[in-house]
């Protein structure tokens, strides 16, 4: 699933507001009211060299020494990934996954924030040697990229608190106006929704797309659309410390039949999704991966194993 994500640097306004740039006082109360950590300085959880893992590694990478992050975070999404209150210092859980992932190879991170699009540009003219970045597994996204899981997707629907439509099926959508990031598995879902509700006569929903997170939250507020369909990370972030708002509806991030999964991604054939793996499942087995899991709240979404390239959203969904 994409995963998009925002600055809480570039984030304070009404939280998602909040989220979007402004002064020190706003970014104290979002992480007092959340417990989250968003200075630089992160103490992050650690873990051990993986020996096993890191001989897995071609040699030019072994022999580099760093392990180059994409992190398609564009503006930002909390708590997936985004800027700490300095402005420049990428923080969040899938930086933390990535860092764990590169000490257990014996590596130094190298995180290097892009748009969602452009990471998929530079693992393909391999600049990055993997993307962490809430990418979910699709069968069309498996023609180009492996991957390795680290964590399961869901998706949800964001909505102003206190009404009374709820999403439980693609039928629900039909005559809405609904935001969704451009690219992204979650778009996907909702068009091929929305075709369905058209061939059965249904009203069409409108889809509508925004270049920041902090957009569609505005439009959200003011009444343009109905509903957002995100990440269930960020929305349960935004829901939490936004009080205005409510999820009306979650869901698998790769349909209704299969459960999502989020991966590390490399260009296929890189050499390198093996090393991934055994990354992956050492953090598992020693706890640091829980660790961090725990630490952004979102343990619900813990995989007990990774898996090298697994049925992901299907073509035709």
């Amino acid at each position: 699933m994409k995963r998009p994500l925002y600055a809480v640097a570039a984030a304070a306004t009404a939280l998602l507001l909040a989220l979007a740039g402004c002064g020190a006082e706003p970014k104290a109360t979002a992480a007092a009211d959340t417990g989250v950590n968003t200075s630089a300085e992160q103490n992050r959880v650690t873990t051990t060299k993986n020996e096993a893992a890191a001989a897995l590694l071609p040699a030019k990478v072994r022999d580099r020494g760093t392990l180059i992050v994409a992190a398609g975070f564009g503006s930002g999404s909390v708590p997936l990934g985004f800027y700490a209150d300095d402005n420049k210092t990428p923080i969040g859980l899938e930086v933390d996954i990535a860092y764990l992932v590169a000490e257990a190879l014996g590596l130094k991170p190298d995180i290097q924030v892009t748009s969602w699009e452009n990471l998929f540009v530079g693992l393909d003219s391999a600049k990055y040697d993997a993307g962490f970045s809430n990418i979910t597994v699709t069968e069309k996204r498996k023609q180009k990229y492996d991957f390795a899981t680290y964590r399961k997707d869901d998706i949800a629907f964001e909505a102003k608190k206190g009404g009374s439509w709820r999403v439980t099926s693609g039928k629900d959508i039909a005559g809405k106006t609904i935001a969704v990031g451009s690219g992204t598995n979650q778009e996907k879902i909702l068009v091929d929704w929305n075709e369905a509700n058209i061939k059965a006569g249904l009203p069409a929903a409108a889809i509508k797309y925004f270049q920041k997170n902090t957009d569609t939250y505005l439009a959200l507020s003011s009444g343009r659309i109905d509903a957002y369909l995100g990440p269930n990370p960020s929305i349960a972030y935004h829901v939490k410390t936004a009080g205005d708002t409510e999820t009306i509806g979650k869901f698998s991030g790769a349909g209704p039949t299969l459960q999502g999964l989020i991966a590390a991604t490399t260009k296929k054939d890189s050499g390198l999704v093996k090393a991934y793996q055994a990354a992956i499942n050492g953090i598992i087995a020693d706890g640091s991966y829980a660790r961090v899991l725990a630490r952004w709240n979102v343990s619900n979404e813990a995989v007990e194993k990774s898996e090298i390239n697994p049925p992901g959203l299907p073509l035709t969904s």
